[in-house]
């Protein structure tokens, strides 16, 4: 174990080492955006600004309430408190450097800002990924084995589980964002893109790009199509319990809950995988950026309302939070 982390140390260092001579020797890259400076597009500016200000409060309130409400301390809270830190992370990676070219004209970027935001994109990409995955099985499990909860799904366990999705996906960030930075770049460093992504950033490269391509799409069948398709089965048994159930109210119940998660794993899934794995002569620059705003923008505004703040838990945690602030208040 100790060999294996310290290659793994070593190789990161060194990967980190090529990046910096990478940032020494090239110049600025330019990002086109997402809009023009038209009535409409500054209409859907502001439409997005407010969708991902709102993203950014609900996450941050799922945080707040899980760390303040003792009834919330548990594994299944803990995965939700950390999937909304990633989507708080995301948001924060893109919207602010978009917003901020299209009201100040300056859409420069320097590669290492380039590849900060392509490793930051896909830790949280990945480790949500997996992330999913760890809540699907915690479902599985108070679904299916709710005697056993506290032994099949403990807080060790949970703990590593975390760790890994946070592994896992800087590991796939740092490796793609090295390897993307490596290849050499033609003159015309203009993104038509509103954020550094990998597959995009690849239309600049004066090199030929299959191999990595080929290497990129292995990575996407680990990090994409195995999680997706353990929730898959941890959904399915679930499904199969559910239809076991002799309660009709219980039924209708699991059924909305597994529904609404699926169809956030759905649309992420969905998403990412039309990114990254549809090759490259199928895909334009208009239609990256279409989903892209999809699921960098809108799945993390749905995460806390789908999967938190329809839950009667986290409904009373709120009103006993308020109550609170109402009794402070008046005092």
């Amino acid at each position: 174990m100790v060999k294996a982390l310290s290659s793994v140390s070593s190789f990161a260092v060194s990967l980190l080492f090529e990046i910096m001579n990478i940032w020494n020797t090239t110049s600025d890259f330019i990002l086109l955006g997402l809009f023009n400076h038209t009535g409409a597009h500054l209409f859907l500016f502001v439409m997005v600004l407010t969708i991902a200000f709102t993203s950014l409060v609900g996450n941050a309130l799922m945080i707040f309430l899980i760390h303040q409400d003792a009834r919330l301390h548990t594994p299944m809270y803990f995965l939700l408190s950390q999937l909304s830190l990633m989507d708080m992370m995301l948001v924060s990676t893109v919207v602010p450097k978009m917003a901020a070219d299209y009201l100040t004209g300056k859409k420069t970027i320097s590669l290492a800002g380039c590849g900060l935001q392509i490793f930051i994109f896909l830790t949280l990409g990945g480790g949500e990924c997996f992330l999913l995955a760890a809540m699907s099985y915690d479902r599985y499990v108070a679904v299916c084995h709710p005697l056993r909860y506290p032994v099949l799904m403990s807080w060790q366990l949970c703990l590593r589980m975390t760790t890994g999705t946070w592994f896992l996906g800087a590991a796939d960030g740092l490796m793609q964002a090295a390897a993307t930075l490596n290849f050499p770049f033609c003159d015309a460093h203009e993104i038509d893109h509103f954020f550094c992504e990998a597959p995009t950033l690849l239309r600049l490269a004066c090199a030929d790009t299959v191999v990595f391509e080929y290497v990129m799409y292995i990575c996407c069948v680990l990090m994409l199509l195995v999680p997706f398709s353990l929730i898959l089965i941890s959904y399915s048994l679930i499904l199969a319990a559910v239809l076991q159930m002799h309660s009709r109210e219980a039924r209708k119940k699991a059924f909305a809950t597994c529904s609404s998660h699926l169809c956030v794993v759905g649309l992420l899934y969905g998403a990412a995988i039309s990114i990254y794995m549809r090759p490259k002569s199928y895909r334009s620059a208009n239609y990256d950026k279409i989903v892209s705003v999809f699921y960098t923008i809108f799945t993390p505004l749905l995460n806390p309302v789908i999967y938190s703040l329809r839950n009667s838990d986290v409904k009373e945690a709120l009103r006993k939070c308020l109550s609170q602030y109402a009794s402070l208040s008046h005092d």
